[in-house]
């Protein structure tokens, strides 16, 4: 079946929707998980068993592996480890859903990393839409002032290495199997945090609970599942599209936060959602918009 450029497009963005969807209930799940497991074993077990889970369902693609997936999937891995270990540090010292928020600023980060990299202006919308999402996840997030601990500066450190990853995502998806890039990025975590894990903490062992059921979650949707489809959605939409609707893991994490956590959500909070969503709906259909009103393509967008 042949899809048309657009409903390519649709169907991407439909699909990173769910990505975020998993991520956000992740926030809940991993801070859970964290009661039983410390933050380098927690990524050991999470990465670890996606990686082997993923290499045992696609190990024919495998067979065909390449020098240069090796190395694309390396260097993705270290911005996606990077981005994970001081985002479940943070969760130590922070809430779900205020770490979701945070953690979504990678929707401006993002546009200004692609505008210095890649020499080319990602268009006025792009910005204007971040600037909307940004001002919703104030709104979310900043409900004691404009003080922030420790846990939600590294979780700021933490979207840097996020916007870095979406965007060697998009560099490298349209060369490469995105499947292979997926395994060999979650191993790459894996592997990293086991250095850390080994010299910095101790094996809590086996003990059941909801912490095995909460890691068992994050394998299969958060990892598996999210980053195979986040691989193959990039070939079909642009990193600013990507950063915005992934974007809405800060909607869903909060949520399940006051649902599974009792967080309170406060009309402020609603009022910041509202926006973040606006921004979402400005992406979708904004280029189509000015395509009508002024008969051209927006800046930054190719026909």
């Amino acid at each position: 079946m042949v899809f048309s450029a657009g409903l390519k497009t649709f169907l991407a963005d439909f699909s990173l929707m769910l990505v975020a969807l998993f991520w956000g209930l992740g926030f809940v799940a991993m801070k859970d998980a964290l009661e039983s497991y410390p933050t380098f074993w927690l990524l050991v077990l999470r990465f670890g068993s996606g990686a082997a889970l993923m290499a045992a369902l696609f190990r024919k693609r495998l067979a065909g592996v390449s020098t240069a997936d090796i190395k694309a999937g390396v260097l993705i891995g270290v911005f996606l480890f990077l981005g994970f270990s001081t985002q479940t540090l943070g969760l130590n010292y922070t809430t779900p859903g205020k770490q979701a928020f945070l953690t979504a600023t990678y929707v401006v980060i993002v546009p200004l990393l692609s505008w210095v990299f890649r020499k080319r202006f990602p268009g006025l919308l792009s910005f204007v839409a971040s600037a909307v999402c940004l001002s919703g996840m104030a709104m979310l997030t900043l409900q004691e002032g404009l003080a922030v601990g420790a846990g939600d500066t590294l979780t700021l450190v933490c979207a840097v290495f996020f916007a870095c990853h979406i965007l060697a995502i998009e560099h490298f998806a349209a060369k490469t199997d995105p499947v292979i890039l997926a395994i060999i990025q979650i191993f790459m975590v894996g592997l990293l945090s086991l250095p850390f894990a080994l010299a910095f903490e101790t094996w809590p062992g086996f003990n059941g609970g909801s912490g095995l059921w909460s890691i068992a979650f994050t394998v299969l949707f958060c990892t598996v599942f999210a980053f195979a489809v986040q691989n193959v959605a990039q070939k079909f939409t642009p990193s600013t599209h990507t950063a915005i609707i992934l974007s809405l893991e800060s909607v869903f994490g909060a949520f399940a936060g006051i649902y599974f956590m009792g967080e309170i959500f406060t009309s402020r909070m609603a009022a910041g959602c509202a926006l973040i969503l606006a921004a979402v709906l400005l992406t979708e259909t904004g280029p189509a918009l000015a395509r009508a009103l002024s008969g051209r393509l927006p800046a930054g967008e190719k026909p």
